[in-house]
């Protein structure tokens, strides 16, 4: 009866954990890393060629995860690609950004939050289009 009460309240004590870990505490505030990576000016994000109008693409700028969105023939941004509520990795689609742990939606265009539990938008890469191909500005 010991055994069986112990388990039993280690269970709910490591579900208690996991909740707490998905919880509202901190959502407000930007998660660890969600920063965006700092580059020299000039560093390629992309090809242009690479990315439809309209359509965001998951990239890696100086070893971190961004995206970067088409918005025209000749324009587009970039954004870290880290979840401002926990920090998962986003998943574009289209003009959005999925984050597959908790369900929060980014806009790719600009970064706001299109519903939560993330509060925070994502933070921009200054970037530009220079001679067919994404830069950093």
């Amino acid at each position: 009866m010991v055994l069986t009460t112990a388990v039993a309240a280690a269970g709910a004590a490591a579900g208690t954990v996991a909740l707490a870990a998905c919880g509202d505490g901190d959502a407000g505030s930007k998660a660890a890393g969600s920063q965006p990576p700092s580059t020299a000016p000039g560093t390629v994000v992309a090809a242009l060629a690479d990315v439809s109008v309209g359509q965001a693409k998951s990239v890696t700028v100086n070893g971190h995860p961004a995206i970067v969105t088409r918005r025209s023939d000749h324009d587009a941004v970039a954004f870290s690609a880290i979840c401002t509520h926990e920090g998962c990795t986003l998943v574009p689609s289209g003009e959005d950004l999925n984050c597959p742990c908790h369900r929060s939606q980014f806009n790719a265009l600009t970064g706001a939050v299109q519903r939560g539990p993330a509060k925070a938008p994502l933070s921009a890469i200054p970037v530009k289009v220079d001679n067919g191909k994404i830069v950093t500005t």
